[in-house]
């Protein structure tokens, strides 16, 4: 069965803000690999307006090959967004949810195909809640910023995760796996 992956890069104070991490050459590699392993990614209507900004490095490509490939990546997967303000999407690969996420997951659940990822901080603690989370990827980097949208605003019941594994970047970041206890 196709998983739900929480994909998500944040600070090493828990705040998710994507001029705050390192945009390292490995990193852009490793999350185009995860999106081109996976079936499609869910996004709020932030994130998937941040992400608008990829179609055109597919247009003009960068000369990097990491960022290059992470535009063609992303451009690729299909994305559902979950937004109660807009009305249309224009990237041809995207959609608006129609139901609730709940409703949008199980039916993807019972779908063939690649794993489901969730890229926005807001759905993901949505999802946190929902307890339809299989498994988390938290990119921490090694920055301390201070202030921003921390990635677990408004949980309020503790949740036990266990480490599954760990994947360390020559910028200092490291990826830490994790599910949820049964």
């Amino acid at each position: 069965m196709r998983k739900v992956i929480a994909a998500i890069n944040m600070t090493l104070d828990g705040f998710c803000d994507h001029t705050a991490g390192i945009p390292d050459e490995a990193l852009h590699q490793h999350y185009a690999d995860l999106l081109n392993d996976a079936g499609i990614i869910l996004y709020g209507r932030i994130t998937y307006q941040l992400m608008e900004y990829w179609p055109p490095v597919l247009k003009n490509p960068t000369g990097n090959k990491a960022i290059d490939a992470f535009a063609v990546a992303i451009d690729r997967i299909p994305k559902i967004v979950f937004s109660h303000t807009l009305k249309r999407v224009d990237w041809e690969s995207a959609r608006i949810a129609t139901g609730k996420p709940e409703e949008e997951i199980a039916a993807l659940k019972r779908e063939t195909g690649g794993d489901i990822l969730v890229g926005s901080p807001g759905l993901i603690t949505a999802l946190t809640k929902l307890n339809l989370i299989d498994e988390y990827q938290l990119c921490v980097h090694p920055v301390i910023a201070g202030k921003g949208l921390p990635l677990f605003r408004n949980i309020t019941e503790k949740i036990t995760l266990n480490l599954i594994n760990t994947k360390r970047f020559d910028f200092g970041g490291v990826i830490l796996y994790y599910e949820p206890q049964s």
